[in-house]
């Protein structure tokens, strides 16, 4: 096997569990400021804490690395588990412009961070449950 043959995980490309943290803070931290995440913002707690640290051990078994979160939560079944909030295009866009935000503060690599983009809105299309 050469070097070639490996498949570098999206974990690893943009930096691992120091970069999905960083990652996840910031999404966060501009969900709860940006006038334009207040739509989602709403479908929060107030305090974020035990949400940031699902979606931390969520996305970095989700790109590759650890399997931090089935252990504890099972099966992610996302659109089951959000299903009782409504999702449409308009709360797709925002959570969207928060992610997208974060990974260009947190992700250098263009290609990697590309590369998440396109994951990342794939999994955020699929969520929306309502027209």
């Amino acid at each position: 096997m050469t070097s070639s043959d490996v498949t570098t995980s999206m974990f690893e490309r943009i930096g691992g569990r120091a970069t999905i943290d960083l990652l996840v803070d910031r999404f966060y931290d501009r969900m709860d400021t940006l006038p334009e995440a207040t739509i989602i913002r709403a479908m929060h707690a107030d305090d974020l804490g035990l949400i940031r640290d699902v979606l931390k051990r969520y996305l970095a078994e989700w790109t590759g690395g650890p399997k931090l979160y089935t252990p504890e939560k099972g099966h992610p079944r996302l659109r089951q588990r959000h299903i009782s909030f409504a999702i449409g295009d308009a709360e797709r866009d925002a959570w969207l412009l928060c992610m997208r935000g974060a990974m260009e503060e947190t992700v250098p690599d263009f290609d990697a961070r590309r590369d998440l983009d396109k994951a990342i809105s794939g999994l955020a299309d699929w969520m929306r449950n309502r027209g």
